[in-house]
């Protein structure tokens, strides 16, 4: 009689030597959701009862880190608009989309920035991210969360009704302080401001915001499009820089020795670059926009590059629902990190362990004896062919039946 608990995925290539080789031939036994052991197939113990899986052909990848996402916004080309939707269609997205990570092979999911508004399903008002990561908790088929509440903006900055608005550092402080008495595992600055390329706040403002934040056991990034708002999270000593598409040689060095990560998104532009055919939006398929984007994509690309040239941790993420892309997507994002100059191995590092590491999390982005069974089994090698993580086979955390 087989044990639905305990399950042997045999003869699949191993990810080893840190990510950077694989090793065919290899078993791994799961049961009671850890992996019992790892060994070559012809050394092999004992597994009665196991449900066996022939994972040949495959590679185990580390379940990965999604590590900028935006769980209750379904993204698309009309992505600012949709964070107008009622509360109740956001927090039904947010269960559509939990369903595509886990398809694509995403365990954890870092939501860098919510709607405030009343949670229509426990009714309190706060960052509608929040609730839903309250509510998943111990849920294999959803994602592990970690969100940073609401985006904190300048005044004059987002639409109206999109995140917190502080006119003052005082309110600024106010503000953040606000966003952690609701329960918000990290902060999320928004280092763009009202004018183009001028960050709205500046180091010595942004300082006592880190620094009540780190009083409390939490941390803090910073959404930064330009080099300005870049410069001025870091001498401030944001934790991380989402986006980072303005880097240059000397601000890379110093988030290096600062230990300050980059989580980039960069298939943000891949996305765009597609809407030139599929819609009318003149940013989009206008000449001019398409000329601007193009622009800005090379550009990006580049930051990536002085940031991998040198080595900064880059984590990475779709910004799917704050962004266009969705959150099935972030096999694309590991192809652009190829395009920026990463190898395969350290663009899935990216999405995997270093993900982890900017968690906090040693368990996350990894696969080992005694750990999680927070992997999935795709077809082909990633190390070669990065677009093999679109071809995900099976979910071990979710695994079905068969």
């Amino acid at each position: 009689m087989t044990d639905p608990g305990r399950r042997l995925y045999r003869d699949a290539a191993l990810l080893v030597d840190g990510g950077r080789k694989l090793r065919p031939g290899m078993s791994l036994l799961v049961e009671g959701g850890r992996v019992a052991w790892i060994r070559p197939v012809d050394e092999e113990p004992a597994a009665d009862g196991a449900r066996i899986v022939d994972a040949s052909g495959c590679t185990v990848v580390p379940g990965m880190v999604d590590a900028h996402s935006h769980l209750t916004l379904p993204g698309g080309a009309h992505w600012i608009e949709r964070g107008r939707d009622p509360p109740e269609r956001l927090v039904a997205v947010a269960e559509h989309n939990a369903e595509l990570q886990r398809q694509a092979g995403v365990r954890w999911a870092r939501d860098v920035g919510s709607v405030r508004a009343v949670d229509p399903v426990d009714g309190k008002e706060r960052a509608l991210a929040l609730g839903v990561r309250d509510r998943w908790k111990g849920r294999t088929d959803r994602p592990y969360v970690r969100s940073a509440g609401t985006w904190i903006t300048r005044a004059g900055t987002l639409p109206e009704g999109l995140g917190i608005a502080a006119a003052d550092p005082a309110a600024f402080l106010a503000a953040a302080a606000a966003q952690l008495d609701e329960g918000a595992d990290f902060l999320k600055l928004y280092l763009d401001g009202p004018t183009p390329g001028v960050s709205p706040w500046a180091a010595e403002e942004i300082r006592p915001v880190v620094e009540l934040a780190r009083g409390r056991g939490a941390k803090v990034t910073a959404h930064t499009s330009y080099l300005d708002g870049a410069r001025a999270g870091v001498e401030a000593g944001v934790d991380a820089l989402e986006h980072g598409f303005e880097l240059d040689a000397e601000l890379a060095a110093r988030m290096q020795s600062q230990g300050t990560f980059l989580v980039s998104t960069l298939a943000v532009f891949r996305s765009w670059a597609t809407f030139a055919r599929t819609t009318s939006l003149a940013r989009f398929a206008g000449e001019e926009g398409r000329d601007r984007m193009a622009k800005r994509r090379a550009r990006a690309v580049e930051s990536v590059a002085a940031a991998h040239r040198a080595g900064v941790r880059i984590a990475t993420g779709t910004d799917f629902g704050g962004g266009s892309l969705r959150p099935n997507q972030l096999a694309w994002e590991v192809e652009s990190l190829v395009e920026a100059g990463l190898a395969p191995w350290e663009a899935l590092a990216s999405a995997t362990r270093v993900g982890g590491e900017l968690l906090g999390e040693p368990e996350a982005g990894t696969v080992r004896e005694g750990g999680p069974a927070d992997f999935f089994l795709v077809h082909g090698d990633p190390l070669s062919d990065p677009t093999a993580l679109w071809r995900v086979w099976r979910v071990a955390w979710a695994d079905g039946p068969a």
